[in-house]
């Protein structure tokens, strides 16, 4: 059997499967383990056997079991076997989903509860990342540009912190939840990132997972309407994808100045803008929405050289009031050097490589070498082209940027 059939159920389950055990067995370190167990019984068995008929019913009767086998061997833990043993999921639990639509509700629910009060902001959000979203270590660490190990840490800190509060994955109060809908839209969010521009690996995107955060946003979107992050977020998601097509050749990163526009997906710039020019109006404006307004610029410019730099400027502008972060900056730079002049947008990046973490980030140096390579300063893009490529481990990137560099080498 092709392993990538597996994977696909896995993908499709894997939050079912650790919803039914959080329901149940209360502990989401244990809950993990014992759902990576069952996905590795899957991978030996299912390659024998063949796809069961109920693949979610069979994973969770395997990771209870794996789950009653522990607590058993677990002198420490001998009050709690009695009533976990009792807590067979249920035939609800195993029933087979004929719809799955009803798929993203079920990974929204979990992102919910898996989001808890006890734990910071970050720590909710990288945990849900790596739990349900199934981000490696790797991939969260990159999005919050910290070492792997660091991140480690952090998740490890953070199932740590979870037992101790003795986390129950409930219904949350009605208190907590604008909080928790603010941490499953970064999930979300951070999940979109990495699935339009993978931090390692040998391909640019990984559109199942960027489709995943779009169809989860969109849920969300259907559920609360009126929430103007979440309208923001999905207009944004959708004005960025719309161009997924047109960014590789080959397998080679395509710059957006270099892309063919006719290939972008006209009907999602639509939604998005539609979307945005319902939400912009009424008043509260955050940082997903200046997002979307920056992507809207450029989906609606004809031509690269039609870009409105300014607008794009100004924006990058406001979004540093309402959410500052070393991130909006470095692009805040490329927009200040296109639409003033590239000293203007290396006076910001300076700054950015007094940051340890913008310094080990491959495209502070990338947008550097940029801006003065427009700034006609070829030997220092040189340089700063090495670095980023250097640093990058994505691939194509990294294509790209030697590519730039073999350029200006022969110029």
């Amino acid at each position: 059997m092709d392993s990538r059939v597996v994977e696909d159920v896995w993908r499709r389950e894997s939050s079912h499967v650790l919803a039914a055990l959080l329901r149940r067995y209360g502990d989401l370190g244990d809950c993990e383990d014992a759902a990576q167990e069952a996905a590795e019984a899957a991978a030996s068995q299912w390659e024998r056997d063949g796809v069961p008929g109920n693949p979610r019913g069979w994973l969770i009767r395997v990771a209870s079991r794996r789950m009653i086998d522990r607590v058993r061997a677990d002198s420490a833990r001998a009050g709690r076997e009695q009533a976990v043993a009792a807590a067979r999921p249920g035939d609800a639990d195993l029933a087979p989903s004929a719809d799955h639509g009803q798929h993203g509700d079920d990974t929204l629910q979990l992102f919910l509860l898996c989001c808890h009060p006890s734990l910071s902001r970050s720590s909710q959000v990288a945990l849900t990342l790596h739990a349900v979203a199934g981000l490696s270590t790797a991939q969260i660490a990159a999005a919050y540009l910290v070492p792997e190990r660091t991140m480690t840490q952090r998740l490890t800190r953070a199932r740590s912190t979870l037992r101790a509060a003795g986390a129950v994955f409930g219904r949350p109060a009605e208190a907590d939840v604008p909080a928790r809908i603010a941490a499953v839209l970064d999930v979300c969010h951070l999940m979109f990132t990495e699935g339009h521009t993978r931090s390692t690996g040998d391909a640019l995107v990984d559109s199942t997972l960027a489709e995943e955060a779009i169809r989860l946003t969109r849920h969300l979107h259907a559920a609360i309407p009126d929430h103007d992050e979440v309208a923001g977020a999905l207009a944004l998601m959708l004005l960025t994808h719309a161009r997924a097509t047109a960014r590789t050749s080959g397998g080679d990163l395509v710059p957006l100045a270099e892309q063919d526009r006719s290939r972008w997906d006209q009907a999602r710039i639509a939604e998005g803008v539609r979307i945005l020019e319902r939400v912009l109006p009424r008043g509260h404006v955050g940082r997903f929405q200046l997002q979307a307004a920056v992507a809207a610029v450029h989906a609606e410019a004809a031509t690269w050289e039609s870009t409105d730099w300014r607008q794009i400027s100004l924006l990058y502008t406001m979004l540093t009031g309402v959410a500052p972060s070393p991130i909006v900056t470095l692009n805040q730079a490329v927009a200040v050097g296109m639409a003033f002049g590239p000293e203007d947008g290396l006076a910001l990046v300076g700054p950015l490589l007094d940051d340890p973490a913008m310094r080990r980030h491959h495209r502070t140096h990338a947008v550097r070498a940029h801006l003065l390579e427009l700034g006609g300063d070829p030997a220092g893009a040189l340089d700063s082209y090495r670095q980023a490529a250097r640093l990058t481990t994505s691939l194509p990137e990294q294509r790209y940027l030697n590519t730039r560099i073999r350029r200006l080498e022969s110029s």
